[in-house]
Protein backbone atom coordinates (compact mmCIF):
# COMPACT_ATOMS: atom_id res chain seq x y z
CA UNK A 1 0.00 0.00 0.00
CA UNK A 2 2.81 2.40 0.87
CA UNK A 3 4.49 1.68 -2.44
CA UNK A 4 1.27 2.38 -4.33
CA UNK A 5 0.76 5.68 -2.46
CA UNK A 6 4.36 6.67 -3.18
CA UNK A 7 3.95 5.94 -6.88
CA UNK A 8 0.75 8.01 -7.01
CA UNK A 9 2.47 10.93 -5.29
CA UNK A 10 5.42 10.77 -7.67
CA UNK A 11 3.09 10.66 -10.67
CA UNK A 12 1.14 13.67 -9.39
CA UNK A 13 4.34 15.57 -8.70
CA UNK A 14 5.53 15.06 -12.26
CA UNK A 15 2.52 17.00 -13.49
CA UNK A 16 2.65 19.75 -10.90
CA UNK A 17 2.67 23.36 -12.01
CA UNK A 18 6.26 23.79 -10.90
CA UNK A 19 7.43 20.70 -12.79
CA UNK A 20 5.69 21.71 -16.00
CA UNK A 21 7.01 25.27 -15.73
CA UNK A 22 10.56 24.03 -15.28
CA UNK A 23 10.37 21.70 -18.27
CA UNK A 24 8.77 24.23 -20.59
CA UNK A 25 11.01 27.10 -19.50
CA UNK A 26 14.11 25.03 -20.11
CA UNK A 27 12.90 23.89 -23.49
CA UNK A 28 11.83 27.34 -24.70
CA UNK A 29 14.77 29.37 -23.42
CA UNK A 30 17.78 27.08 -23.58
CA UNK A 31 17.51 26.40 -27.31
CA UNK A 32 20.11 28.18 -29.44
CA UNK A 33 17.33 29.66 -31.53
CA UNK A 34 13.97 29.03 -33.15
CA UNK A 35 11.76 29.79 -36.11
CA UNK A 36 8.00 29.96 -35.77
CA UNK A 37 4.95 30.90 -37.75
CA UNK A 38 1.64 31.88 -36.20
CA UNK A 39 -1.70 33.49 -36.89
CA UNK A 40 -2.80 36.41 -34.72
CA UNK A 41 -6.46 37.40 -34.53
CA UNK A 42 -7.41 40.72 -32.93
CA UNK A 43 -11.05 40.62 -31.88
CA UNK A 44 -11.38 44.13 -30.52
CA UNK A 45 -12.84 46.77 -32.81
CA UNK A 46 -15.73 46.67 -35.24
CA UNK A 47 -14.43 43.64 -37.13
CA UNK A 48 -11.86 40.98 -36.23
CA UNK A 49 -8.51 41.35 -37.99
CA UNK A 50 -6.17 38.48 -38.76
CA UNK A 51 -2.40 38.73 -39.17
CA UNK A 52 0.33 36.33 -40.24
CA UNK A 53 3.32 36.40 -37.90
CA UNK A 54 6.73 34.92 -38.64
CA UNK A 55 9.56 34.95 -36.08
CA UNK A 56 13.28 34.24 -36.23
CA UNK A 57 15.35 34.19 -33.06
CA UNK A 58 19.04 33.38 -32.63
CA UNK A 59 20.73 33.60 -29.24
CA UNK A 60 21.49 35.77 -27.55
CA UNK A 61 19.64 38.81 -28.87
CA UNK A 62 18.93 38.51 -32.59
CA UNK A 63 15.24 38.75 -33.56
CA UNK A 64 13.20 39.29 -36.67
CA UNK A 65 9.41 39.50 -36.32
CA UNK A 66 7.41 39.99 -39.53
CA UNK A 67 3.71 40.88 -39.29
CA UNK A 68 1.30 41.21 -42.22
CA UNK A 69 -2.46 41.63 -42.13
CA UNK A 70 -4.26 39.05 -44.22
CA UNK A 71 -5.81 40.63 -47.29
CA UNK A 72 -3.53 43.68 -47.10
CA UNK A 73 -0.30 44.41 -48.98
CA UNK A 74 1.54 46.30 -46.27
CA UNK A 75 3.72 44.51 -43.74
CA UNK A 76 6.08 45.51 -40.95
CA UNK A 77 9.08 43.99 -39.22
CA UNK A 78 10.83 44.42 -35.90
CA UNK A 79 14.48 43.49 -36.23
CA UNK A 80 17.07 43.31 -33.48
CA UNK A 81 20.68 42.77 -34.51
CA UNK A 82 24.11 43.83 -33.29
CA UNK A 83 23.43 47.41 -34.42
CA UNK A 84 20.24 47.93 -32.45
CA UNK A 85 16.46 47.60 -32.78
CA UNK A 86 14.72 48.57 -36.03
CA UNK A 87 11.14 48.83 -37.26
CA UNK A 88 10.94 48.37 -41.03
CA UNK A 89 7.99 49.13 -43.32
CA UNK A 90 9.18 47.95 -46.74
CA UNK A 91 6.31 49.40 -48.77
CA UNK A 92 6.99 52.89 -47.40
CA UNK A 93 10.78 52.51 -47.56
CA UNK A 94 10.86 53.50 -43.90
CA UNK A 95 13.22 52.19 -41.26
CA UNK A 96 13.32 53.57 -37.72
CA UNK A 97 16.15 52.78 -35.35
CA UNK A 98 15.62 52.58 -31.58
CA UNK A 99 18.02 52.63 -28.65
CA UNK A 100 15.95 50.01 -26.87
CA UNK A 101 16.31 46.72 -25.04
CA UNK A 102 13.24 45.32 -26.79
CA UNK A 103 11.85 42.72 -26.22
CA UNK A 104 13.13 42.42 -22.65
CA UNK A 105 10.81 45.07 -21.20
CA UNK A 106 7.91 44.52 -23.58
CA UNK A 107 6.73 40.93 -23.58
CA UNK A 108 5.04 39.69 -26.75
CA UNK A 109 2.82 36.62 -26.86
CA UNK A 110 4.32 35.41 -30.15
CA UNK A 111 7.83 35.18 -28.63
CA UNK A 112 8.04 31.89 -26.76
CA UNK A 113 10.97 33.06 -24.62
CA UNK A 114 8.84 36.00 -23.46
CA UNK A 115 6.00 33.61 -22.61
CA UNK A 116 8.37 31.59 -20.44
CA UNK A 117 9.39 34.78 -18.63
CA UNK A 118 5.74 35.75 -18.16
CA UNK A 119 5.00 32.44 -16.46
CA UNK A 120 8.10 32.67 -14.32
CA UNK A 121 7.30 36.23 -13.23
CA UNK A 122 3.75 35.46 -12.06
CA UNK A 123 3.92 33.53 -8.82
CA UNK A 124 0.14 33.26 -8.83
CA UNK A 125 -0.12 31.73 -12.29
CA UNK A 126 -2.70 28.94 -12.35
CA UNK A 127 -2.48 25.65 -14.22
CA UNK A 128 -5.28 23.37 -15.34
CA UNK A 129 -5.04 20.48 -17.73
CA UNK A 130 -7.02 18.39 -20.16
CA UNK A 131 -6.12 15.08 -21.71
CA UNK A 132 -3.74 16.67 -24.21
CA UNK A 133 -3.04 20.22 -23.03
CA UNK A 134 -1.73 22.18 -20.04
CA UNK A 135 -3.46 25.55 -19.70
CA UNK A 136 -1.76 28.35 -17.74
CA UNK A 137 -3.43 31.61 -16.81
CA UNK A 138 -0.94 34.36 -16.00
CA UNK A 139 -0.58 38.13 -16.00
CA UNK A 140 0.62 39.94 -19.10
CA UNK A 141 3.75 42.15 -19.07
CA UNK A 142 3.51 44.52 -22.02
CA UNK A 143 2.14 47.88 -23.12
CA UNK A 144 -1.37 46.42 -23.17
CA UNK A 145 -1.24 45.09 -19.62
CA UNK A 146 -3.74 47.61 -18.24
CA UNK A 147 -6.35 46.91 -20.91
CA UNK A 148 -5.46 43.25 -21.35
CA UNK A 149 -4.18 42.05 -17.98
CA UNK A 150 -4.48 38.27 -18.43
CA UNK A 151 -3.39 35.59 -20.83
CA UNK A 152 -4.06 31.89 -21.23
CA UNK A 153 -1.18 29.83 -22.57
CA UNK A 154 -2.02 26.40 -24.02
CA UNK A 155 0.86 23.88 -24.01
CA UNK A 156 0.85 20.53 -25.78
CA UNK A 157 1.64 17.75 -23.30
CA UNK A 158 3.66 15.70 -25.77
CA UNK A 159 5.81 18.39 -27.32
CA UNK A 160 5.77 20.84 -24.37
CA UNK A 161 5.39 23.62 -26.94
CA UNK A 162 2.72 26.33 -26.91
CA UNK A 163 -0.18 25.80 -29.29
CA UNK A 164 -2.21 28.92 -28.54
CA UNK A 165 -2.19 32.11 -26.47
CA UNK A 166 -5.40 33.99 -25.66
CA UNK A 167 -4.94 37.53 -24.31
CA UNK A 168 -7.90 38.56 -22.15
CA UNK A 169 -9.44 41.79 -20.92
CA UNK A 170 -10.54 42.42 -17.34
CA UNK A 171 -13.79 40.54 -18.00
CA UNK A 172 -11.73 37.50 -19.11
CA UNK A 173 -12.93 37.90 -22.69
CA UNK A 174 -10.59 37.00 -25.56
CA UNK A 175 -9.23 40.07 -27.32
CA UNK A 176 -6.14 38.68 -29.06
CA UNK A 177 -5.68 35.03 -30.02
CA UNK A 178 -2.36 33.73 -31.32
CA UNK A 179 -2.39 30.26 -32.83
CA UNK A 180 1.02 28.70 -33.44
CA UNK A 181 1.21 26.84 -36.72
CA UNK A 182 4.82 25.67 -36.55
CA UNK A 183 7.67 25.99 -34.05
CA UNK A 184 11.15 24.75 -34.97
CA UNK A 185 13.58 24.71 -32.05
CA UNK A 186 17.34 24.63 -32.43
CA UNK A 187 17.61 26.77 -35.55
CA UNK A 188 20.48 29.23 -35.69
CA UNK A 189 21.17 31.92 -38.26
CA UNK A 190 24.18 34.06 -39.07
CA UNK A 191 24.27 37.66 -37.96
CA UNK A 192 24.18 38.77 -41.59
CA UNK A 193 20.77 37.11 -41.97
CA UNK A 194 19.38 39.88 -39.73
CA UNK A 195 20.76 42.73 -41.85
CA UNK A 196 18.13 45.46 -41.99
CA UNK A 197 18.90 46.55 -45.54
CA UNK A 198 18.00 43.10 -46.88
CA UNK A 199 14.42 43.52 -45.65
CA UNK A 200 13.89 47.24 -46.19
CA UNK A 201 14.25 46.80 -49.97
CA UNK A 202 11.60 44.11 -50.35
CA UNK A 203 8.26 44.80 -51.96
CA UNK A 204 5.13 44.23 -49.92
CA UNK A 205 3.75 41.50 -52.17
CA UNK A 206 7.03 39.60 -52.07
CA UNK A 207 6.62 36.56 -49.86
CA UNK A 208 10.14 37.26 -48.66
CA UNK A 209 8.69 40.12 -46.62
CA UNK A 210 7.30 37.47 -44.30
CA UNK A 211 9.55 34.50 -44.84
CA UNK A 212 12.80 36.34 -45.54
CA UNK A 213 16.01 34.94 -46.86
CA UNK A 214 15.13 31.32 -46.17
CA UNK A 215 12.25 31.56 -48.62
CA UNK A 216 14.40 33.25 -51.23
CA UNK A 217 17.04 30.54 -50.94
CA UNK A 218 14.39 27.85 -51.19
CA UNK A 219 12.95 29.52 -54.27
CA UNK A 220 16.42 29.62 -55.84
CA UNK A 221 16.96 25.91 -55.15
CA UNK A 222 13.56 25.15 -56.60
CA UNK A 223 14.42 27.09 -59.71
CA UNK A 224 17.53 24.97 -60.22
CA UNK A 225 15.74 21.65 -59.73
CA UNK A 226 12.26 22.16 -61.07
CA UNK A 227 13.23 23.30 -64.54
CA UNK A 228 11.73 25.78 -66.89
CA UNK A 229 8.20 25.87 -65.40
CA UNK A 230 9.51 26.90 -61.99
CA UNK A 231 11.84 29.39 -63.65
CA UNK A 232 8.93 31.05 -65.40
CA UNK A 233 6.96 31.15 -62.15
CA UNK A 234 9.89 32.79 -60.38
CA UNK A 235 10.10 35.36 -63.19
CA UNK A 236 6.41 36.15 -62.78
CA UNK A 237 6.92 36.55 -59.05
CA UNK A 238 9.78 38.96 -59.70
CA UNK A 239 7.61 41.01 -62.04
CA UNK A 240 4.90 41.12 -59.40
CA UNK A 241 7.43 42.24 -56.81
CA UNK A 242 8.72 45.02 -59.04
CA UNK A 243 5.20 46.16 -59.81
CA UNK A 244 4.32 46.35 -56.15
CA UNK A 245 7.58 48.00 -55.17
CA UNK A 246 7.07 50.70 -57.79
CA UNK A 247 3.62 51.62 -56.53
CA UNK A 248 3.56 55.04 -54.95
CA UNK A 249 2.12 55.26 -51.45
CA UNK A 250 1.77 58.13 -49.03
CA UNK A 251 3.30 58.36 -45.59
CA UNK A 252 5.23 60.70 -43.31
CA UNK A 253 6.77 60.26 -39.95
CA UNK A 254 4.05 60.84 -37.38
CA UNK A 255 6.49 62.34 -34.91
CA UNK A 256 6.87 65.34 -37.21
CA UNK A 257 3.42 66.45 -36.11
CA UNK A 258 4.61 67.26 -32.60
CA UNK A 259 5.90 70.70 -33.58
CA UNK A 260 2.78 72.37 -32.17
CA UNK A 261 2.89 70.62 -28.78
CA UNK A 262 6.11 71.25 -26.84
CA UNK A 263 9.71 72.14 -27.61
CA UNK A 264 10.90 68.79 -26.23
CA UNK A 265 8.53 66.90 -28.49
CA UNK A 266 9.64 69.06 -31.40
CA UNK A 267 13.27 68.14 -30.76
CA UNK A 268 12.42 64.46 -30.70
CA UNK A 269 10.45 64.77 -33.91
CA UNK A 270 13.30 66.40 -35.76
CA UNK A 271 15.62 63.58 -34.75
CA UNK A 272 13.16 61.07 -36.20
CA UNK A 273 12.39 62.77 -39.48
CA UNK A 274 15.62 64.62 -40.23
CA UNK A 275 16.12 65.24 -43.92
CA UNK A 276 14.44 61.98 -44.87
CA UNK A 277 11.10 63.70 -45.37
CA UNK A 278 12.47 66.37 -47.73
CA UNK A 279 10.76 66.19 -51.08
CA UNK A 280 8.37 63.45 -49.96
CA UNK A 281 5.33 63.20 -52.17
CA UNK A 282 1.89 63.39 -50.62
CA UNK A 283 -0.65 61.26 -52.44
CA UNK A 284 -3.41 61.49 -49.86
CA UNK A 285 -3.57 65.10 -48.62
CA UNK A 286 -7.21 64.66 -47.58
CA UNK A 287 -8.07 62.21 -44.85
CA UNK A 288 -10.91 61.65 -42.46
CA UNK A 289 -10.20 62.80 -38.94
CA UNK A 290 -9.86 60.04 -36.35
CA UNK A 291 -11.10 60.25 -32.78
CA UNK A 292 -10.44 58.03 -29.75
CA UNK A 293 -13.41 56.07 -28.39
CA UNK A 294 -12.83 55.90 -24.63
CA UNK A 295 -14.99 55.30 -21.59
CA UNK A 296 -13.11 57.76 -19.42
CA UNK A 297 -15.08 59.97 -17.07
CA UNK A 298 -15.12 63.72 -17.80
CA UNK A 299 -13.02 63.42 -20.96
CA UNK A 300 -13.92 66.11 -23.49
CA UNK A 301 -12.50 68.02 -26.45
CA UNK A 302 -11.39 71.49 -25.44
CA UNK A 303 -9.77 72.51 -28.73
CA UNK A 304 -9.87 71.25 -32.30
CA UNK A 305 -8.19 72.99 -35.21
CA UNK A 306 -6.56 72.50 -38.59
CA UNK A 307 -3.08 73.90 -39.21
CA UNK A 308 -1.49 74.26 -42.63
CA UNK A 309 1.72 72.26 -42.96
CA UNK A 310 4.46 72.14 -45.59
CA UNK A 311 3.02 69.14 -47.40
CA UNK A 312 -0.43 68.65 -45.89
CA UNK A 313 -2.81 69.91 -43.26
CA UNK A 314 -2.58 68.80 -39.66
CA UNK A 315 -5.56 68.14 -37.44
CA UNK A 316 -4.86 68.94 -33.79
CA UNK A 317 -7.34 67.84 -31.13
CA UNK A 318 -6.77 68.55 -27.44
CA UNK A 319 -8.58 66.52 -24.79
CA UNK A 320 -9.03 67.37 -21.13
CA UNK A 321 -10.11 64.79 -18.59
CA UNK A 322 -8.85 66.21 -15.34
CA UNK A 323 -5.96 63.92 -14.55
CA UNK A 324 -6.01 62.44 -18.07
CA UNK A 325 -5.26 65.03 -20.72
CA UNK A 326 -3.57 64.66 -24.11
CA UNK A 327 -3.26 66.07 -27.62
CA UNK A 328 -3.78 64.07 -30.81
CA UNK A 329 -2.14 65.27 -34.02
CA UNK A 330 -2.75 63.60 -37.35
CA UNK A 331 -1.92 64.24 -40.98
CA UNK A 332 -1.46 62.47 -44.28
CA UNK A 333 1.54 60.19 -44.26
CA UNK A 334 4.47 60.69 -46.62
CA UNK A 335 6.91 58.23 -48.14
CA UNK A 336 10.59 58.28 -47.18
CA UNK A 337 12.37 58.64 -50.54
CA UNK A 338 15.83 57.78 -49.19
CA UNK A 339 15.00 54.48 -47.47
CA UNK A 340 17.68 54.95 -44.82
CA UNK A 341 17.27 54.33 -41.08
CA UNK A 342 16.38 57.37 -38.99
CA UNK A 343 16.48 57.59 -35.22
CA UNK A 344 13.26 57.18 -33.25
CA UNK A 345 13.06 57.97 -29.52
CA UNK A 346 11.63 55.48 -27.08
CA UNK A 347 10.75 51.86 -27.72
CA UNK A 348 8.88 49.93 -30.41
CA UNK A 349 5.21 49.65 -29.47
CA UNK A 350 3.26 46.73 -30.90
CA UNK A 351 -0.27 48.11 -31.10
CA UNK A 352 -1.61 44.97 -32.69
CA UNK A 353 -2.72 46.72 -35.87
CA UNK A 354 0.69 48.35 -36.41
CA UNK A 355 4.07 48.96 -34.80
CA UNK A 356 4.69 52.44 -33.46
CA UNK A 357 7.11 54.24 -31.16
CA UNK A 358 6.43 55.05 -27.51
CA UNK A 359 8.16 57.24 -24.92
CA UNK A 360 7.04 58.32 -21.46
CA UNK A 361 5.28 61.34 -22.98
CA UNK A 362 4.29 60.38 -26.51
CA UNK A 363 3.27 57.64 -28.87
CA UNK A 364 3.33 57.73 -32.67
CA UNK A 365 2.32 55.38 -35.45
CA UNK A 366 1.13 55.24 -39.06
CA UNK A 367 -1.88 53.44 -40.47
CA UNK A 368 -3.79 53.55 -43.76
CA UNK A 369 -1.97 56.59 -45.09
CA UNK A 370 -2.31 58.65 -41.91
CA UNK A 371 0.39 59.45 -39.36
CA UNK A 372 -0.62 59.91 -35.72
CA UNK A 373 1.13 61.50 -32.77
CA UNK A 374 -0.18 61.69 -29.19
CA UNK A 375 1.56 63.94 -26.68
CA UNK A 376 0.78 63.99 -22.97
CA UNK A 377 2.17 64.84 -19.56
CA UNK A 378 -0.43 62.88 -17.60
CA UNK A 379 -1.00 59.50 -19.28
CA UNK A 380 0.97 56.35 -18.55
CA UNK A 381 2.35 54.27 -21.40
CA UNK A 382 -0.50 51.80 -20.98
CA UNK A 383 -3.03 54.63 -21.19
CA UNK A 384 -1.39 56.03 -24.32
CA UNK A 385 -1.66 52.58 -25.90
CA UNK A 386 -5.32 52.50 -24.88
CA UNK A 387 -5.94 55.82 -26.63
CA UNK A 388 -4.05 54.72 -29.75
CA UNK A 389 -5.90 51.41 -29.91
CA UNK A 390 -9.27 53.16 -29.68
CA UNK A 391 -8.79 55.59 -32.59
CA UNK A 392 -11.50 55.37 -35.25
CA UNK A 393 -12.28 57.58 -38.24
CA UNK A 394 -15.49 59.52 -38.56
CA UNK A 395 -17.49 61.80 -36.34
CA UNK A 396 -17.37 59.69 -33.18
CA UNK A 397 -15.97 61.88 -30.42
Amino acid sequence: MLMIVSLVLVACGSNSKEAVLKKTSNKWTETKGYDLSAQMEIKSGAEPRTYDVNVWHTKPDFYRVAVAQQGEEDSQMIIRNEDGVFVVTPSMKKTYKFQSDWPKQNSQAYLIGALAEDLKADENAKMTETEKVYVFEAKTRNNHSKMLPYQQIFIDKKTLLPTKVAVLNEAKEEQIVITFKKISLGTSRKGTDYAVEDFSKKGTSDKGTIEGKATEEKATEGKATEGKATEEKATEGKASEESTTNKESATSDSDETSENVTENDKGETQSVTGDAQAGAEIENPEFQTHYPVLKWDNLKIIDEKTVAGVDSERRIITYDGGDKSFTVIQQSAAKNPQAIPVFAPGDPADLGFTIGAITDNSISWEKNGVSFFIATNSLSRAEMVEVASSMVNGEVK
